[in-house]
């Protein structure tokens, strides 16, 4: 069983102030903007079929992570952990699958814009509960695939009582070099590599769209609306999701001992906290996708249409 506390003089206190400030700076917006686009997302999900399934479970899983950074702040400001062993592996394997979660989900808008601007006529009458199925399975795999991260960092020794480390502080369990390479390079492909791949084709096909004069989609509004979309959703795995996934399998080789010059391990143990405060930042950027690139989204969020609900709820009571 290895543990992270022996890193070379690295002064773990300055990252975790590092980690509670950036999450304190994510959390009240992550929650705002996720709350009302859910709100948003009920109110019209009637009235389109264009990928507001896929954007429902998006934001659900962005906002299951937003709930748990109140957890995550009390720790790294406190540097100890109070709610036992099960809550700990349970927010920690949350992180994981709602970061997997918003991946899945960002290939799904992406593809799904992108075959509605190629295919208009076979994909505009596309059954909404094809996107529930597409979902459904996506939570299943996204939940098994992400199990490892928890068990890896589960100390069977420690059986006692007292468990005030968490998150970065958890150690991992030791295991051959094959074995250990043979998981990372899996997790970095099918995690990220192949997610940025589709998403990348998805942003070059729509392009591609917009140069034929000859298209059949002829409206001009439609494809540029989707190519912010699938470009938005592009971007956000650029800044989010590349950082960490670079940072990744350098931490995981710190934190399993195989590197061990210290100063290339100060300097992947500084980077890391950043990347991954990053990933978690999706949670604000991935609301803006839906606000420009859904009309319905800002119809509903105008002052009049909110004006209008409120004087019909009025009436109402």
């Amino acid at each position: 069983m290895k543990n992270n506390s022996s890193n070379c003089g690295h002064d773990r206190y300055a990252a975790d102030f590092q980690y509670a400030v950036m999450y304190v700076v994510i959390f009240i917006p992550g929650l705002i903007a996720n709350v009302l686009a859910l709100w948003v997302f009920h109110a019209y999900i009637k009235e389109t079929k264009r990928a507001v399934i896929f954007m429902i479970n998006l934001a659900i899983a962005d906002l299951a992570q937003v709930m748990s950074l109140p957890l995550r702040i009390f720790y790294y400001l406190n540097q100890d952990w109070p709610f036992g062993r099960f809550l700990c592996m349970f927010c920690f394997y949350l992180k994981y699958v709602n970061m997997y979660a918003s991946i899945f989900f960002l290939v799904c808008i992406s593809v799904r814009r992108c075959l509605f601007l190629i295919q208009p006529f076979k994909y505009t009458d596309c059954k909404r509960r094809y996107d529930v199925y597409v979902s459904i399975v996506g939570w299943l795999i996204v939940g098994a695939a992400c199990l490892p991260f928890p068990l890896m960092r589960i100390d069977t020794r420690n059986n006692s009582a007292h468990f005030n480390s968490c998150f970065t502080a958890l150690p991992i369990i030791e295991i051959d070099t094959p074995t250990s390479v043979a998981l990372v390079t899996l997790a970095e492909l099918t995690g990220f590599v192949l997610p940025l791949i589709i998403t990348m084709i998805c942003s070059w096909k729509t392009i591609m769209s917009l140069r034929k004069k000859n298209s059949v989609l002829q409206d001009s509004g439609e494809k540029t609306k989707a190519l912010k979309m699938v470009l938005t959703c592009t971007i956000v795995f650029l800044i989010c999701f590349a950082p960490y996934h670079i940072t990744f399998p350098l931490h995981f080789l710190v934190l399993s001992g195989r590197i061990e010059d210290c100063t290339t391990r100060r300097l992947i143990l500084k980077f890391h906290p950043i990347a991954l405060c990053l990933a978690s930042l999706n949670c604000c950027l991935d609301p803006i996708i839906y606000y420009f690139t859904t009309d319905e989204f800002r119809r509903r969020l105008s002052r009049q249409e909110i004006n209008e609900n409120s004087v019909q709820l009025h009436f109402a009571d």
